[in-house]
């Protein structure tokens, strides 16, 4: 595969795995403050199905990136690749579990302390993720920008 298809597939991917975080994190948070307990359920299960989605795209993101990326030393990169480790772990050791484990309850209709407080981590967690992926686009579009003099 040339470096040019690399290249699109990782902006395709980086680009969707941000876009589903982001509509999930979104989704969350105005379903949980201004619709009902109906809506929050639709949201948790359609969260739950999301997720291989995004599952795919973060690995396709990783995959191509480390390919590109290489042994390089440029900073960006290395920066990038200091971030993406951080950001799989919080998907991947809090991201995930909350998501299911709010669709379960939720399926109940356990809106209860527990739920919350599951629900607080999950919205801080995805925004830090939103965070450091936006700031890991930033890095990456700035690499194949040329130096001013």
């Amino acid at each position: 595969m040339n470096r040019e298809m690399l290249r699109k597939i990782h902006l395709i991917a980086s680009r969707t795995a941000f876009l589903c975080i982001f509509g999930f994190w979104t989704s969350t948070l105005i379903s949980e403050l201004f619709l009902s307990q109906m809506a929050v359920v639709a949201v948790k299960n359609a969260i739950s199905y999301g997720v291989f989605v995004l599952i795919v795209a973060m690995a396709l993101t990783g995959v191509t990136g480390f390919k590109m990326g290489g042994k390089s030393k440029h900073p960006n990169i290395v920066t990038k690749k200091k971030r993406m480790p951080f950001i799989a772990v919080n998907g991947l050791l809090i991201l995930l579990p909350c998501a299911f484990y709010l669709c379960h309850k939720a399926n109940l209709g356990q809106f209860d302390g527990v739920f919350y407080g599951i629900q607080a981590v999950e919205l801080v967690a995805g925004f830090v993720n939103l965070v450091l992926m936006g700031l890991s686009m930033k890095d990456g579009l700035n690499i194949r920008k040329p130096k001013k003099a």
